[in-house]
């Protein structure tokens, strides 16, 4: 069977469901209405990767799919465009951004990929209201993944630091500034410092080709192990959390690191 097979298949099915005779929810949706579901699914789909579950990606990668043929299929009845309209989009953006693979552009590498890519979204930008080498970053990403995909796109046109060890030293006057805000109880000011701090975090992360989402996903993973073991253990000697002296939790504490 032919991977267009199954996918015809799941078009006629949400045709179907939205359809005279359908289902009663599918056909009262719109747009806006289920666009929460295409950020849980995309969320699920980045679960399943993480845990490495084959069978739970393919689930998940099907239940993300869905959402992208339902939007599309929403548009086709509203007669603005349909799912082969947003096939054929990607297949000649794909081509158009690939001219060493379906051209005759010459590469050495990843590097002169990334210039070609840059160069050729900046031509695809010239006759848009935003021409900015930093157009095409969603302001609704999770603030911490937005900062970094910024940088990224920010260090295709040169504006960027030349190693990680003097993004380091960017960080550290972000703590400095943060202290010297904090000094002064200005509160705007803090906010202000504190998201500089973290802008320059997630830059170190992109210099370390690290995700500083995924890292601080792992952070908070390790947070949560460790302050559950601190629970279970005092709940097991029938002691209160609140109760307990800042020396003993520490000590649990360093107890569940070396678990």
């Amino acid at each position: 069977m032919s991977s267009a097979e199954p996918f015809a298949e799941l078009i006629r099915i949400m045709a179907r469901l939205r359809g005279p005779g359908g289902c009663p929810w599918d056909r009262e949706q719109t747009h806006e209405s289920i666009k929460p579901y295409l950020v849980e699914e995309t969320y699920e789909v980045i679960e399943a990767l993480d845990r490495g579950d084959d069978r739970e990606l393919v689930a998940e990668l099907g239940d993300l799919l869905l959402q992208i043929v339902f939007h599309a299929q929403m548009a086709s009845e509203a007669g603005r465009f349909t799912i082969a309209d947003v096939a054929e989009a990607i297949n000649a953006k794909l081509i158009r951004r690939h001219p060493h693979v379906f051209a005759d552009a010459a590469v050495s590498g990843t590097a002169d990929v990334l210039r070609n890519w840059s160069r050729i979204k900046a031509a695809e930008r010239a006759g848009a209201e935003d021409r900015s080498a930093l157009a095409g970053v969603p302001r609704a990403m999770p603030a911490l993944l937005r900062a970094q995909r910024l940088g990224e796109k920010a260090a295709h046109v040169g504006f960027d630091w030349d190693d990680a060890r003097g993004v380091l030293t960017k960080v550290r006057e972000e703590v400095d500034e943060l202290e010297a805000a904090m000094a002064h109880a200005d509160r705007d000011a803090i906010a202000a410092e504190l998201g500089d701090l973290l802008f320059a975090v997630a830059s170190l992360a992109r210099h370390l080709r690290l995700t500083a989402e995924d890292a601080l996903t792992k952070a908070s993973d390790r947070f949560s192990q460790r302050f559950r073991y601190v629970e279970d253990r005092l709940r097991a000697e029938q002691r209160d959390l609140q109760q307990t002296s800042a020396a003993e939790k520490d000590r649990l504490w360093q107890e569940a690191k070396r678990q």
